[in-house]
């Protein structure tokens, strides 16, 4: 299975999956860091992909999404943001309503 494929299946399988650098125990960046504590404020059940463990799925996420960085957040398959758009939809309650569709 080709990169792109198993992005694919990960996505597609997982209701929320976080891209991200690291673990939810030891991000590895700040900006994971960031994400995890969002998504854990907002008692979100997600599989975490820890991007820095595969070089293919590192480079292979930004192409997915065409999004050049990471942490990559998707919710029910669809690309949702970083986290600065994490930050932004946590704050007025759009990624809480988003994610309650995930319980």
């Amino acid at each position: 299975m080709d990169t792109q494929a198993k992005i694919k299946e990960t996505v597609t399988a997982n209701p929320v999956v976080l891209f991200m650098k690291g673990s939810p125990k030891f991000p590895q960046c700040g900006f994971s860091n960031l994400a995890t504590q969002i998504l854990d404020a907002c008692e979100a059940a997600y599989v975490a992909v820890d991007v820095l463990q595969d070089q293919d799925v590192r480079e292979g996420i930004k192409e997915y999404a065409n999004w050049p960085t990471i942490p990559q957040l998707y919710v029910q398959g669809e690309f949702v943001g970083g986290s600065d758009i994490m930050k932004a939809m946590y704050e007025n309650g759009e990624l809480q309503t988003l994610l309650a569709g995930t319980k």
